[in-house]
């Protein structure tokens, strides 16, 4: 029986440290749940906020010159686009150069043990691709020039 009651006494001890301990931390973790939550909700406050001014003034801008508010806008977006492809230059006899994205054979990235391969098929592709543009342009610009003649 004191066997028992020390036993009782030894748990009793033990729940009561685990709960010392428990409880408090999980307030802080509540806390720092809260407090990210909180930081969250600012963040996406503000950038709201600040995607609406742009808009605002974008729209002001707009309704004074829609024309060339729409072409500044092409422009950004294609500068944006063209900043992120791979593309091919290529400069002509004739003057007339061609810029040409190969974006359905060269946006085919492999990983693992098969890149080495795929990279010397994709320089493969883009050498081909560049001859046969080459190829075309030049008889393009025989074209024309022989119809200057004429």
């Amino acid at each position: 029986m004191i066997e028992a009651r020390e036993d009782l006494e030894r748990l009793v001890n033990e729940a009561q440290a685990y709960s010392n301990g428990i409880i408090p931390e999980a307030r802080g973790e509540a806390q720092r749940l809260r407090e990210e939550a909180e930081g969250y909700s600012s963040q996406v406050v503000s950038k709201s906020e600040g995607e609406a001014n742009r808009f605002v003034a974008l729209l002001e801008e707009y309704e004074k010159a829609p024309q060339v508010t729409r072409e500044r806008l092409y422009i950004d977006a294609i500068e944006k686009v063209m900043t992120d492809s791979t593309k091919i230059l290529l400069d002509t006899e004739g003057g007339n150069n061609m810029l040409y994205l190969p974006l359905d054979k060269l946006g085919q990235v492999s990983s693992g043990s098969s890149s080495q391969r795929n990279n010397e098929t994709s320089n493969e592709m883009i050498d081909r691709v560049a001859n046969e543009v080459i190829e075309k342009l030049q008889r393009r610009g025989n074209q024309v020039q022989s119809e200057r003649r004429r």
